[in-house]
């Protein structure tokens, strides 16, 4: 009889997890318990990777995703393969109404401090009366500021806010799509958020070279649905990755183009002529 060593003897790989709540988003510990491996890497089924032995990885979305491990020993390689679902939690719901009409959003969970500070804000009441105070067409819409309320017509504004920022919360995957929510920010080295000031994003359609340019720039890889949104409908790439996007618009709009198409004074932080009131409700 001839027995194998143990640096003949091929690896088995394998693996275990359990998730929490079966609802997106949520994290999870990966168990490794492969055998006669030294070496690992894992694709998570959501573009990103690990060579760590027993990682841990946050799932932002929902949907089914296919998790691999290879395992390696002595230059010999055993994959397994295994799949799970994620459902979509519920998600909480605003209603930012100006004259113009209303717009309804809905807040990610992924985001939870952002979500939770924009809720706790709006039933408050913090938001009514603000205006969007700084319009750019083909850019995005600007609210939030509460020195905006009964604001003179010269008064400058983009400086007010509750007194704390928010720690950013940037998500590859959640980016700057027309009617992107995003956090406004100073531009400080940590990305933290404005702790009141919002903006909506107007864009405009962008053409796959330019999307591919902000890949290169950036470090990220766009998959096919988010080229497509971004071909079709619009956005601002360049803000990707840079700013925290907490939310999305999902009824209204059109009613960022009616927005950012009114007159503004470039003099003025493109603050628009007349004011654009704007009152914010939770609805679920």
């Amino acid at each position: 009889m001839i027995l194998l060593t143990a640096c003949e003897q091929k690896p088995v790989s394998n693996f275990e997890f359990e998730i929490p709540t079966g609802e997106a988003p949520a994290e999870i510990a990966f168990k490794n318990t492969s055998e006669n491996a030294d070496t690992y890497y894992w694709t998570f089924g959501d573009g990103y990777s690990s060579t760590d032995e027993n990682p841990t990885h946050k799932y932002n979305f929902s949907g089914t995703y296919n998790v691999t491990l290879s395992s390696y020993k002595d230059g010999k390689e055993a994959i397994s393969t295994k799949s799970f679902t994620l459902r979509e939690a519920a998600k909480r719901i605003v209603e930012i109404e100006t004259e113009f009409g209303i717009m309804k959003a809905e807040l990610f969970n992924f985001t939870p401090l952002h979500r939770d500070n924009f809720i706790k804000l709006a039933e408050e009441g913090y938001y009514d009366g603000t205006l969007f105070h700084r319009v750019m067409q083909g850019f995005m819409i600007q609210g939030g500021d509460p020195d905006s309320k009964n604001a003179t017509p010269d008064q400058q504004l983009s400086m007010g806010g509750p007194g704390y920022t928010i720690p950013a919360e940037i998500v590859q995957g959640a980016y700057h799509y027309k009617g992107a929510l995003a956090a406004a920010s100073n531009g400080n080295p940590e990305k933290a958020s404005a702790g009141s000031q919002f903006y909506i994003v107007q864009g405009t359609p962008l053409q796959q070279q330019q999307l591919e340019q902000y890949e290169r720039q950036k470090g990220i890889k766009y998959a096919p649905a988010q080229v497509e949104y971004y071909v079709n409908v619009g956005g601002t790439p360049i803000l990707d990755m840079e700013y925290t996007v907490f939310g999305q618009i999902i009824d209204g709009l059109h009613l960022i183009d009616q927005i950012a198409a009114v007159p503004t004074n470039p003099q003025n932080n493109n603050r628009p002529l007349k004011d654009i009131k704007v009152t914010v409700r939770v609805v679920k």
